[in-house]
């Protein structure tokens, strides 16, 4: 059967869908961007000691605080797209020393981090963009926790010689089930405003998840 009525007009349901998709587009291609950024980044700052890729890295975690409490201005247009890509840069800043690390002395753990991130993430994105339940309630909550374990991963790497490695497990399962309220929310809820905000929690998720996954392998 024909998608359009008999005056050539998509049907309410058709139009929500194209939004969907029109959304899901937007999102994802500021993602794939801000992974540019990260990975430009990461480029530039393998040789940059260990302590001032910390800084780099606290800098782009302040200001995505910033971005998360600072209002509208934070969440839609231009302004916050910009932000958005300078805290992927200060990440990527922060993890040069560690990617040239695990590349100089065994770079398959890159490979199977980024494997494992890519997957866990076009999984859990499936999994919650198909789902009929409503999981916008999950947010708030799994938000909370995910920056809970942030702060206590930090702690460590600054007071310990390393990462632990069930705290990165349980960073990358929160951060997954963040991925999967994201795109649950996208199809449910979203609109073209929500766009940068979703694009960049489902970032800061795929960056957790990789960084955790790199932790976990690399020990």
């Amino acid at each position: 059967m024909d998608d359009f009525s008999t005056f050539g007009h998509a049907r309410p349901r058709d139009r929500a869908e194209a939004g969907t998709s029109t959304l899901l587009g937007q999102v994802m291609f500021l993602v794939a961007v801000a992974l540019g950024f990260m990975t430009a980044g990461a480029f530039i700052g393998q040789e940059l000691s260990q302590g001032t890729a910390l800084i780099c890295f606290l800098a782009g975690f302040g200001m995505l605080l910033a971005q998360a409490f600072g209002g509208e201005r934070f969440r839609v247009g231009a302004f916050a797209i910009g932000w958005l890509y300078v805290v992927a840069l200060l990440f990527g800043l922060g993890i040069g020393p560690t990617i040239a690390y695990f590349l100089e002395n065994d770079g398959t753990v890159i490979t199977q981090a980024a494997g494992g991130t890519a997957l866990i993430v076009l999984g859990m994105g499936a999994v919650g963009f198909t789902l009929s339940k409503d999981l916008a309630s999950w947010m708030r909550p799994l938000t909370f926790i995910i920056l809970g374990l942030v702060v206590v991963s930090f702690v460590l790497l600054i007071f310990s010689s390393g990462g632990n490695p069930i705290i990165s497990a349980a960073i990358a399962i929160v951060s997954a089930l963040l991925i999967m309220v994201d795109f649950n929310y996208l199809r449910k809820h979203g609109t073209e405003n929500d766009a940068v905000w979703l694009a960049t929690g489902i970032f800061v998720s795929i960056v957790n998840i990789f960084l955790s996954l790199l932790n976990i392998f690399g020990d």
